[in-house]
């Protein structure tokens, strides 16, 4: 799988904590698209089912999961908020929240090269925290 050796290769992550994060910020587009412009970002990633089953699936409790919960229940933090929730998954991988800024820009990058700035776009204005 291209993607998780970029993200081996680039992060200095093992294997299965370039899978889990990938599948973590995967997931996130998944709940945030539609099913149809998931479908284009899913099509330039190969190996997707593998990469979203490998994300772990219990968040966790910590802290910024906590206040990205907050914050989406309060309607507010948006991109931010789902961003903060996916620290409690990246901790269960034993990578720092830090680490959520570094996995975005390559993925983006990767589905860019394949897919074009359309399906990066799409993803982008999920993953990006602006």
């Amino acid at each position: 799988m291209e993607l998780i050796n970029q993200l081996v290769a680039s992060l200095g992550v093992s294997e299965e904590q370039a899978k889990g994060g990938a599948g973590l910020l995967l997931k996130l587009a998944q709940d945030k698209l539609g099913s149809g412009e998931f479908a284009q970002v899913a099509e330039n990633v190969s190996g997707i089912d593998d990469i979203l089953a490998a994300a772990p699936t219990d968040n966790g409790g910590g802290m910024m999961s906590k206040i990205g919960s907050l914050l989406s229940s309060f309607g507010g933090g948006g991109k931010l908020g789902a961003l903060a929730n996916l620290a409690g998954g990246f901790d269960n991988l034993g990578l720092d929240s830090g680490m959520i800024g570094k996995f975005v820009p390559i993925l983006l990058e990767f589905v860019r090269d394949r897919g074009g700035d359309g399906v990066a776009d799409l993803l982008g204005k999920v993953l990006s925290s602006d």
